[in-house]
């Protein structure tokens, strides 16, 4: 295959994608509305109160203000619920076709490549748009390292979208489990609505790198870059388990078909009365 074909099917598979998220009216207004209501929910509603936020990295313990700091999770809350249901909807409903064209010759690389653009482009423009709301009613520190905490997130969730289209059959099943690891994940991070957010436990969960860096972009602290990371890792890992389930949906069964069962041993008839 030449350079040139590649790329043209690259850019094909990616323009499809794309125009199928733009045709998810549901997850469009989601975006414009969902997130400044969530986050302007949280400005009026949560207390002022300082809550101390403990930095794994630094061992550092912060003393935010858990107004400020719920608006960051309540930001992550809302970019993953959008990102991860955008990216299973978009990938449950187009299974079947991919899976054709996976069957008739079309790259598999070439086709996850394009949702994988599709996610980042979305991701993007949805943690950008996230950030410009919180910056309504509060300035963080780095708002760009804010961004890229918010887009680890996305990722990940994001991934984690489109693994549980590949794996489950039923759509009901895949946003049950997209929302309730949402609300659960940001539930247990956020220091105010969880005084032990300082467990253990937390760097087990998909967005613990994010509320790591984006809480020390929002209020100054030692900034741990390598958590950076954590939120790729977790798309890495879901994409990977979506490629390999891909993978064996679409593989040639035809030449196991075309192997003839092996023939049957046939007994000597009983020799008759002579």
């Amino acid at each position: 295959m030449t350079v040139r074909r590649a790329w043209t099917r690259y850019t094909t598979a990616t323009r499809y994608a794309l125009v199928e998220h733009l045709r998810n009216r549901l997850a469009l207004l989601l975006v414009v509305f969902f997130i400044p209501v969530w986050i302007t929910l949280v400005y009026l509603v949560i207390a002022d109160a300082d809550v101390p936020f403990l930095l794994r990295a630094t061992d550092e313990t912060l003393v935010v203000d858990g107004n400020h700091v719920s608006k960051i999770s309540g930001a992550a809350n809302a970019v993953t619920l959008i990102v991860g249901f955008m990216m299973f909807v978009v990938t449950f409903r187009s299974a079947e076709f991919d899976e054709r064209l996976a069957v008739a010759g079309y790259p598999r690389a070439h086709l996850l490549a394009a949702k994988l653009t599709a996610l980042l482009a979305a991701s993007a423009l949805v943690c950008a748009y996230a950030v410009a709301v919180i910056h309504l009613y509060w300035s963080p520190e780095r708002p760009v390292v804010l961004w890229l905490s918010l887009l680890g997130a996305a990722l990940a969730f994001g991934g984690i979208g489109v693994m549980l289209a590949s794996v489950l059959r039923g759509e009901l099943e895949g946003m049950f489990c997209i929302i309730m690891l949402s609300i659960i994940d940001m539930g247990l991070q956020n220091p105010v609505s969880n005084p032990a957010s300082d467990s253990g436990v937390m760097v087990f969960l998909p967005t613990y790198g994010t509320m790591q860096t984006a809480v020390a972009a929002g209020f100054g602290g030692t900034l741990p870059a390598a958590h950076l990371l954590l939120g790729p890792l977790w798309f890495g890992g879901a994409v990977l388990v979506a490629a390999v389930a891909f993978r064996l949906r679409t593989r040639d069964r035809r030449r196991s078909a075309a192997v003839p069962a092996p023939a049957r041993r046939r007994e000597p008839e009983p020799a008759g009365p002579a």
